[in-house]
């Protein structure tokens, strides 16, 4: 009898999951994503797991869903899921399960862009190294070996969801899933075999029965089911290949990536708000922000060459988990005004009629009644008043206004109500007692020294297993040499392919070369001293970060290739290219793992006076106590020149804020279209002088800090430091329609909007910066009194503010002491310190 129930439950648990999954159904039709039988306007953001911490994830889900998404998007990072063949892992930062949990759990959807190429500037496209070594493999094209390696990972990651019922047809939250990543224009340049490669891609992918939309992006020609999607600053005129495909942004970039050399890319807040606002009044149902939260490339992850460690990417949640205000504030508000336009936007298609000669109206009015508008001033000059239905409307200049009953405006992308803040990196410590170590050169005769006639190519001998490898041979002089009595010392030039390269003669440093993003090839051309009798050269080129994208990216080389050649000899050049030559792979300081406390007791430090500053291949450790509170952490390594950095044996990344930015900084308009050479700070400073240290990495005390310096440096300049808002501010229109911090939209119709302000939970607001109801000008941080200013402009905020994590005042003449301009727009510019 026990049997028989056993068998009836679980024939009933087989029918409930039946019925279950059949009743949950993801698919699409030309107006949008339909889920569980209802079409979807879907708000999505890239955050990649690895690039932060898992103590870090469910808070940078939770600022996501607050401001305002229904989805996470992320790609999958093959190289650090599969190491070695067969070899995988899922843990720690690698843990996608767990990640793809924690967004369930928030209640969000979840696009899981497998690829597996996934560019991203993440080292070597996110394919593993051993994957170039497989014979008769060619990358991304229509190869049997890359092809059965590319569907052995990709079946690996979907038969995981599947155990884990992660799919939304089994109750999950993945919706969409991609297959390769922007290989359009790669197929545009290998022709056929790229075109068979994009079919079987398709087929396979689709073959895997996910149960959920396969998206492609950047591919034009994607097969059918699949949907072809468009990634770039602006979408607005993307068309899918088909009728019945919905219109989806699967990348808008909300700033640009940092390189080592170059200034900081950022995108103002208006601009993609404004981008967003007007690919939606086109017919668009799916946005994703890359990235919403970019992070950190932790040890060696970074792509390129030559990207830096943060990936900050200026989204709106910074590199260290905290809010970018305004660009947060102003997104969630832009994502709340479309969602009331949801019903109108799911069910027809737009009207468009011209309002002027830079301004149109898109109209959505559904059989049903819902009725949705956007005005939009494309003029990158004029503000305009248009006239819409029985109304007039301001649009300032570059602008879109949303009005989710076609009447009354409650967003504009140009004005921004969200609160503003300035965040600075405020040292804890920044005496840390220091002992060094001055790294060995290696000689032809050490162990686990390889011997070769010729040059190698780098990547070929160290396989990624270090960013370093030593070229060592011999150079002999006979006495007779005329450059010895003449005093000219031989020229002595190296053709690399990169990145950076240290030239040795006789154990003393002759020189340093590297390269850049866009040449990253080099050429060392120097007179060294050489001596009669035999002469040692050695050759330390270093690797900053595999390609990460390109044609066939796979054949690219690194390391020095040659020639190498000395002139100014009896003989005339010598080419000692093709000589005996020996190979050391990275550094005797890694081999050790001086990076670990136990690894470090195996060498003597100096300290003292006797520590070594200015020093090339110089290591330096410490220890130091937690800094209090939950602040985020950063070092600042603006005295050091290149290395790397670690943390309790972790490690945070590449330092190299002796690479001073180049390039113009001009002054940012939000107005006009945006490049990622538009709107570039720190021309003149380190590209990156600040180094994240996730707090989770931590310990109470005793934590063991390790740098590895290669140029020369002072480690008495490194300091620890909290990132913290010392200021906030907000910026409101009269008349405009504002956001609650965690309420809804203020209508235009009561044109009484308020000005909030909060610090963060552990601060409260101590001063009231500058306050200023008239026309002020300037931003927060740098406001000033305009030729308008009510003379109680302060008065509510000292009274309502002082003292108080959070507080709103109302915006209107007489909280300030009547109107101080009658007949012309006014707005408030507030600044408060926090404390």
């Amino acid at each position: 009898m026990l049997s028989k129930v056993v068998d009836l439950f679980m024939l009933w648990l087989l029918f409930y999951s039946w019925v279950f999954s059949v009743s949950a159904t993801v698919s699409y039709d030309s107006k949008a994503i339909v889920i569980n039988g209802s079409r979807r306007i879907l708000l999505s953001g890239s955050i990649h797991y690895p690039r932060s911490t898992p103590e870090m994830w469910p808070d940078l889900i939770a600022k996501a869903k607050e401001g305002g998404l229904d989805v996470i998007q992320t790609y999958v990072f093959w190289n650090g899921h599969e190491p070695s063949p067969g070899n995988y892992y899922f843990e720690d930062r690698y843990d996608l399960v767990r990640f793809i949990k924690l967004v369930q759990q928030a209640g969000l959807y979840v696009h899981l862009r497998i690829g597996p190429y996934i560019c991203a500037e993440w080292n070597f496209g996110g394919f593993p190294v051993w994957l170039k070594y497989v014979p008769g493999i060619v990358f991304r094209t229509d190869n049997e070996p890359f092809k059965a390696a590319m569907q052995n990972f990709t079946e690996k990651i979907v038969s995981m969801m599947k155990a884990e019922m992660l799919f939304e047809t089994q109750g999950g939250p993945i919706i969409m899933s991609q297959i390769e990543n922007e290989f359009g224009p790669v197929e545009w340049e290998i022709g056929d075999p790229g075109k068979a490669y994009t079919k079987w891609a398709a087929q396979m992918a689709v073959g895997l029965d996910t149960g959920v939309p396969w998206i492609m992006c950047k591919q034009d020609d994607a097969p059918d089911p699949v949907i072809n999607a468009c990634n770039g600053f602006y979408c607005e005129n993307f068309t899918p290949n088909a009728k019945y495909k919905p219109k989806m942004w699967t990348e808008n970039w909300s700033g640009w990536y940092t390189e080592f050399g170059g200034a900081v890319p950022t995108r103002p807040a208006e601009d993609i708000a404004f981008s967003v606002a007007r690919f939606i009044q086109n017919g668009g149902s799916f946005v994703n922000y890359y990235m919403y939260h970019g992070g950190t490339n932790f040890g060696r992850t970074a792509g390129g060459p030559f990207i830096a460690t943060s990936y900050d990417y200026d989204a709106p949640i910074d590199e260290y988990g905290q809010l970018r205000e305004p660009k947060w504030g102003h997104l969630r508000d832009l994502h709340r005004a479309i969602k009331l336009c949801e019903p109108a936007l799911v069910s027809a298609d737009p009207t468009v009629t011209s309002l002027g000669s830079n301004q149109e109206a898109h109209v959505f009015s559904s059989k049903s009644g819902a009725c949705a508008a956007f005005l939009a001033n494309y003029d990158t000059k004029y503000s305009v008043n248009v006239t819409f239905g029985s109304a007039q409307y301001e649009l300032p200049r570059w602008s879109i206004s949303i009005l989710p009953d076609c009447k009354t405006a409650v967003f504009n992308t140009a004005r921004l109500g969200a609160q503003s803040s300035v965040k600075q990196m405020v040292p804890v410590n920044a005496a840390f007692s220091w002992q060094s170590y001055i790294e060995e050169r290696p000689s032809a005769d050490d162990q686990n020294v390889t011997v070769h006639d010729g040059l190698w190519e780098q990547i070929y001998i160290t396989r990624d297993a270090s960013d370093y490898l030593w070229y060592m041979t011999d150079v002999n002089i006979d006495p007779s040499e005329g450059f010895l009595k003449s005093g000219q010392d031989p020229l002595l030039t190296i053709w690399s392919a990169g990145h950076a390269l240290h030239v040795f003669i006789n154990g003393q440093l002759s020189g340093t070369v590297y390269g850049g993003l866009e040449n990253p090839k080099l050429t060392f051309s120097n007179n060294v001293k050489l001596s009669p009798g035999t002469n040692k050269i050695s050759l330390l080129s270093i690797a900053v970060g595999l390609p990460n994208v390109g044609t066939h990216f796979e054949t690219w080389n690194a390391g020095v290739l040659g020639l190498v050649t000395l002139t100014g000899l009896n003989e005339g050049t010598r080419d000692i290219s093709n000589q005996k030559w020996s190979y050391k792979i990275g550094l005797k300081g890694e081999a050790l793992n001086l990076y670990t406390v136990a690894g470090s007791s195996s060498v003597e430090w100096a300290e003292g006076s006797q520590l070594s500053k200015k020093q090339p291949l110089a290591w330096y450790k410490t220890t130091f106590d937690s800094p209090g509170g939950d602040e985020p952490l950063g070092l600042d390594m603006s005295s050091m020149g290149k290395g790397q950095v670690w943390i309790n044996g972790q490690s945070i990344g590449r330092h190299w804020p002796g690479y001073i930015a180049r390039g113009r900084c001009d002054a940012c308009d939000y107005a006009g279209i945006h490049t990622d050479k538009k709107c570039r700070t720190n021309c003149g400073e380190p590209s990156q002088r600040w180094y994240h240290v996730p707090r989770s990495w931590l310990k109470p005390s005793g934590n063991f800090l390790v740098v590895f310096e290669e140029w020369g440096g002072d480690p008495n300049g490194i300091a620890l430091a909290r990132r913290t808002t010392t200021t906030v501010c907000a910026n409101i229109f009269e008349g405009q329609p504002t956001m609650k911090k965690r309420g809804m939209l203020i209508s235009r119709r009561t044109n009484r909007p308020k000005a909030h302000l909060w610090c963060p939970p552990s601060q409260k607001i101590s001063k009231i910066n500058f306050a200023s109801y008239g026309t002020p000008e300037g931003s927060c941080g740098n406001f000033h009194e305009g030729s308008c200013h009510a003379h109680k402009s302060y008065d509510a905020f000292q009274k309502n503010c002082i003292g108080r994590q959070s507080c709103s005042v109302t915006v209107a003449p007489e909280v300030f002491g009547g109107d101080p301009c009658p007949g012309s727009t006014k707005k408030l510019s507030v600044e408060a310190a926090c404390s």
